[in-house]
Order: C-alpha cells, then structure tokens, then sequence
C-alpha cells in the first residue's frame, strides 16, 4: 500500500487495522469504502497531526498545504468547489479516536455554507427552507464549538424567535425567520470574539479541525478517558466528509441501526429514524424518531437496502455493529 501524504489519507487508503493512524472512525470509514459500500467521499487527517498541532499549538504547515491539495481534488471527484454559491462542496469536520468516545469530542457540520451559498441552494433546490436551515445549523456549531460560546447563549436567541413564531423548533420557523436568527447568532459571535464574523469557508474550516483537535484535550474528554483507562497521547484523527442532507426533503432523513439488540445481543435489526433530521436531532430528544420496523414500512425500498448492508457490515466485522447513515432524497448512504 502506497504512502500518500504525511498527514492525511483519501478513504480510499487504509482499512480497519489502521485506528492508530486513522482513528476508529477513519479506519472504519476507509474500510466500508474498501467493500464497496455507499460512503460520501472524504479524507482523513492523522492522529499524528493532532498530536503535532498539540505539541505546538498551531496546525503544521505541511498539514495545511495538503490540506488545500485534499479539497481541491475532492472537488475534482465530485464537480464541486468549496465556497462556490452556483455548485457548492459543503463538508462535514468529525472527530474520531482511535477509541470509541462517545458525545465526547466535536463535530462541525455543513462547512462551506455562507450566506451567497445558502442563496445559491436555495434556488438549486427550490428550498430555501433547507439551505438557510444548512447555514443556520453550521452557525449555531460553530459558534458553539470553535468559537466556545456557551449553548445557552444560542438558546436564549432561539426562544425569541420560537415565541414570535409559536412554533417548538427552530427548524420549524420559515426562511425569512431563521435569516434574522442567523444575524442575531453572527452579532452574538462577533460580540464574543471581538472581531467581524469571516465569511471564507478556508477560515471556518481550518478552525474547525483546530476545534476537533483541542476538543481530545477538553475536560469531559479528559474524564472519560480517565475512567476508560484510554492513554491520553493518542491524539484524535479528524474526517472530513462530504455532506450529504437528511434535512433536504421529506424523502430525506437520518437514523441511528444496531445489528442486534445492544443489551441482550438478541439477533434483529434495532435502531431509530428521523425524518427531514441531521446530525445528533435523532438522539437529541426535540423531536420524536420512528423505529426502524416503522421505517420499514414507510420506505421499504431503502430499509431492504440498509438491512442488507447492515447483515454485509456485521458478517464482515464477525460482531455486532452499530451504524450511522442518513437518507437524500431516497438514497442510502
């Protein structure tokens, strides 16, 4: 297997025996793209470059100019370039150790949203709905993980507007709506950093893997480790990944899956779907999920295809596995 760069590898590269390098979720990333399943493209960035950046504080320039390479052929791949409002590259930045740890680092979803994009997705989609909801999200994430603003902050906003509205959550208020809670969240942020909010997608992205980096040494972090017996100088790799949209139609949505029941290792498929979701709304308790035997019947033509995959994954890995996939407008990934 050839070496590709010194600090990030396509998921192309690797497999699962590589979590010391790729961390868990890379490692498991470059392997399902290995057997052929429906993976949104990506690269990942070593455990090594967090260490690295922890050791100076500051992002290894070989790691930044690679970086620039890694999305400019991502671009290639897909026909799309970052930042761009007529056909954007949006990407998601995640953590992953080479342990599993749970809720304990971050992730920073729809990077590459601005206001010209979410403007250009809106009408490429018909839905300004979605794609000033895309930008509304990657604010709120943002602010809360790279700038350090406390969630509150954010919340205090929102009930505002949820009042006004009278609507439960933010994803409910209309367009119109949710463009003035995003300028009530940027006027939140620059009264927090002292500075004007940069509207380049490079910045919000370099300080997003800064974000996940520091995030291995946070203090939950810290404790979890601690209580797991985990080494505290494996560092975290950081995945960066192609967005796709569980809150784009009403044929979209995501959805956690356990190949067996998780507490008694009983065979069946387990797990919860939400409909028009992203990111952690499945787990977050604002909305109700249905069950995978309700998605099921709702959509059957994708839960064949997710049961499939789902028997592929444990048959391969020889034990149970839970899995995260989201739904774009009746695709699988």
């Amino acid at each position: 297997m050839t070496k590709v760069a010194a600090f990030i590898y396509p998921f192309s590269f690797g497999d699962k025996t590589q979590s010391d390098l790729l961390g868990g979720k890379g490692a498991n990333l470059a392997e399902m793209v290995k057997i052929g399943l429906p993976v949104p493209p990506g690269f990942t960035i070593t455990t090594h470059a967090c260490r690295e950046f922890l050791r100076t504080g500051a992002l290894p320039q070989k790691l930044v100019e690679e970086l620039d390479a890694s999305i400019n052929q991502l671009e290639s791949s897909l026909g799309r370039s970052f930042g761009d409002p007529t056909n954007p590259l949006i990407i998601s930045v995640r953590s992953g150790a080479k342990f599993s740890m749970p809720g304990m680092m971050e992730t920073i979803l729809n990077v590459g949203m601005t206001p010209d994009v979410a403007i250009g997705l809106a009408q490429q989609t018909g839905n300004p709905g979605f794609a000033w909801d895309s930008y509304r999200r990657f604010i709120d994430l943002y602010g809360r993980i790279v700038c350090g603003i406390p969630k509150d902050s954010f919340g205090e906003i929102d009930q505002t507007y949820l009042q006004t509205a009278n609507v439960k959550t933010v994803d409910k208020l209309d367009f119109e709506q949710t463009k003035l809670l995003i300028a009530d969240y940027i006027q939140l942020i620059e009264k927090y950093e002292g500075k004007p909010f940069s509207l380049n997608p490079r910045d919000h992205l370099l300080r997003s893997i800064e974000a996940v980096f520091h995030s291995w040494n946070s203090e939950r972090a810290q404790l979890y480790r601690q209580r797991e017996r985990i080494p505290s100088d494996l560092g975290t790799a950081v995945n960066i990944q192609s967005m796709v949209f569980g809150n784009l139609t009403d044929d979209s949505g995501t959805g956690v899956a356990f190949t067996r029941n998780p507490s008694t290792g009983e065979s069946g498929n387990y797990g919860d779907y939400l409909e028009r979701a992203q990111g952690e709304d499945v787990v977050a308790g604002i909305r109700t999920p249905i069950s995978l035997h309700e998605f099921a019947q709702k959509y059957p033509a994708v839960y064949a295809e997710l049961d499939s995959t789902m028997s592929l994954l444990e048959d391969h890995y020889r034990d149970l596995c839970d899995i995260e996939f989201t739904v774009e407008k009746g695709k699988l990934w």
